[in-house]
C-alpha cells in the first residue's frame, strides 16, 4: 500500500501573514493534506475569510486569529487562543514580513528598524512562544521560517539592504534554533523563495525592466508560479522529514546557483 509522506491529518498549523499571497497558498497546501489551519495576520476580516474559504474547500477545521507579531503580549495571547482551541500546535510557518526598497544610502533608520522588527524579531517572537506553549511540552514540532533568496545573496537590481539583512538574520536564526531545539523533537528550517507574485511584489515584478532582468538572472527565465512553494512547505512540515533540520531551502528557479 502506498504511503502518503505528506499526510498531515489531525495536525494543527499556525501560518502567519496568512491574509493574502504566499501565506494563504501554503495554508491551503497543508489543508489539502488534512491539516487544521490557524490563519494569523493583523486584519481580522481577511483571516476570517481565508479560514472560511479553506474550511469550505478542504473540509478541515480552520480559524482566524489576529496577531501583531511585533507585540510580545499579543503573540502570547494569540498562541494561548490556539492552545485553548486545539490543545496543540504541530507546525508553525513564520511567513509574515515586509520589504523596504530604496538605495542603501537613502534608507532611513525607521525603515531599517521596521524591517528588523517585523521580519526578524517577529519571527523569533512567534517561534519562541509556540515553542514554549506547545512544542517543547509536546516534544514535537515543525517550524518553517520564510526567509528569502535575498537572505543568501545580494542583488544589483533593487536596493533593499534592510530586507537582505533581516532575511539573512532569519536564515541564521533558523540554524540557531535548530541547534538548540533539535534534540527536543523540534525541527527548524527555512525556505528562501525567489521571485513570486505577492501584493508587495506585484508592481515591481510587472515592470518591463524587472521582467528583462529576470530572464537574464534566473536560469529558468521566469518568476515562480502560484503553488510552486507548496511542496517545499509540505516537505518540511511532514512528520517524515524528521532528520531535516537547520536548512535554508531556496525555491528560486536557480537564481542562487549562479
Amino acid at each position: 500500500m502506498a504511503k502518503n509522506y505528506f499526510d498531515l491529518s489531525d495536525r494543527v498549523a499556525v501560518v502567519t501573514g496568512c491574509s493574502t499571497g504566499l501565506g494563504v497558498q501554503m495554508a491551503k497546501a497543508l489543508a489539502s493534506q488534512g491539516c487544521k489551519i490557524v490563519a494569523m495576520a493583523r486584519r481580522q476580516n481577511l483571516i476570517e475569510k481565508v479560514a472560511s474559504d479553506i474550511s469550505a474547500e478542504y473540509g478541515v477545521e480552520a480559524i482566524g486569529v489576529p496577531v501583531d507579531i511585533t507585540d510580545t503580549a499579543r503573540v502570547q495571547a494569540a498562541v494561548k487562543t490556539v492552545m485553548e482551541k486545539f490543545g496543540r500546535i504541530d507546525i508553525l510557518i513564520n511567513n509574515a514580513g515586509t520589504g523596504a526598497v530604496a538605495p542603501a544610502e537613502n534608507i532611513t533608520d525607521e525603515q531599517f528598524e521596521n524591517e528588523m522588527r517585523i521580519d526578524l524579531e517577529g519571527t523569533f517572537k512567534m517561534a519562541r512562544e509556540v515553542a514554549n506553549q506547545a512544542m517543547l511540552p509536546a516534544g514535537y514540532g515543525r517550524i518553517i521560517n520564510i526567509a528569502s533568496m535575498y537572505g543568501l545573496v545580494g542583488n544589483k537590481i533593487a536596493g533593499s539592504a534592510p530586507y537582505h539583512a533581516a532575511k539573512g538574520g532569519v536564515v541564521n536564526l533558523t540554524r540557531a534554533l535548530a541547534a538548540e531545539w533539535g534534540e527536543k523533537g523540534i525541527t527548524v528550517n527555512s525556505i528562501c523563495p525567489g521571485y513570486f507574485y505577492t501584493p508587495l511584489t506585484q508592481e515591481t515584478l510587472d515592470s518591463d525592466f524587472f521582467q528583462a532582468y529576470a530572464k537574464q538572472a534566473i536560469p529558468m527565465s521566469r518568476y515562480g508560479y502560484e503553488g510552486e512553494l507548496d511542496t517545499a512547505a509540505l516537505f518540511l512540515s511532514s512528520p517524515a522529514s524528521s532528520y531535516v533540520n537547520g536548512i535554508a531551502l531556496p525555491v528560486d528557479g536557480g537564481y542562487t546557483c549562479i
